[in-house]
C-alpha cells in the first residue's frame, strides 16, 4: 500500500463539518485506509480574492489506488460536498482536497503534480503535516524522497504490529 498525505481545507459553510465529511468519505474509498488526521487549524487565505479564513488539516492514508484514481475520487468527494468549478484561482471553496505526497513518487501529469507544487511554501500545509511526519517536513524539498522510502520500513513494521494485535485479540476471544 502507498502512503499518501492529503491536504484538506474549507472556508465556506460549516467548515468543520466539511472537513469531517471529507475524511469520512476518504474512509469509504475502496482499498484505502485513513490512518491519522492532524489537528484542524484556522488559517488566513493565501492568494486569491478577499475571502474568509480557512480550516486546514492533513490526513495520512494508505491506499492501493493509483494517484490518478485517488485524484478522481477527490473530485467526486469535493463535488458531493458542494464544490463547484470556478474560474477564480485560489478562491473560496466548501472543500479542497490536495494530494501532497503519493509515496516517494514524483508525478507530473495533466491535472496532477506530486509532490504538490506549493507544499514547501505554505505553512497551512507544513504545520499540520509536521504533526504527522516531522521527519518529512524537516527533510525539505531535497530530502523528502529518501524519507518517504525509509517510511516504507515503518509501514512494514506497522503491518506486523497490526497482525500481532489481531492475533492477540483472536487468542483472547477464544
Amino acid at each position: 500500500m502507498t502512503t499518501v498525505y492529503v491536504g484538506l481545507g474549507s472556508n465556506l459553510g460549516d467548515r468543520q463539518q466539511m472537513i469531517a465529511s471529507a475524511v469520512e468519505m476518504l474512509r469509504r474509498l475502496p482499498d484505502t485506509r485513513v490512518l491519522r488526521l492532524s489537528s484542524i487549524r484556522e488559517t488566513e487565505p493565501v492568494g486569491g480574492p478577499p475571502q474568509g479564513r480557512y480550516l486546514n488539516a492533513v490526513a495520512e492514508l494508505k491506499t492501493l489506488l493509483s494517484a490518478a484514481q485517488l485524484l478522481t475520487s477527490f473530485g467526486v468527494i469535493e463535488r458531493s460536498l458542494g464544490r463547484t468549478p470556478s474560474d477564480i484561482r485560489w478562491g473560496p471553496r466548501t472543500i479542497d482536497l490536495d494530494m501532497l505526497f503519493f509515496g516517494a513518487s514524483m508525478i507530473v501529469e495533466d491535472g496532477l503534480a506530486v509532490p504538490h507544487p506549493y507544499v514547501w511554501e505554505r505553512s497551512f500545509v507544513l504545520e499540520p503535516l509536521a504533526e504527522l511526519r516531522p521527519d518529512l517536513v524537516a527533510s525539505g524539498p531535497d530530502g523528502w524522497q529518501s524519507v518517504m522510502v525509509t517510511g516504507g520500513l515503518s509501514d512494514a513494521a506497522m503491518a506486523i504490529e497490526e497482525e500481532v494485535s489481531r492475533t492477540a485479540r483472536k487468542m483472547a476471544a477464544s
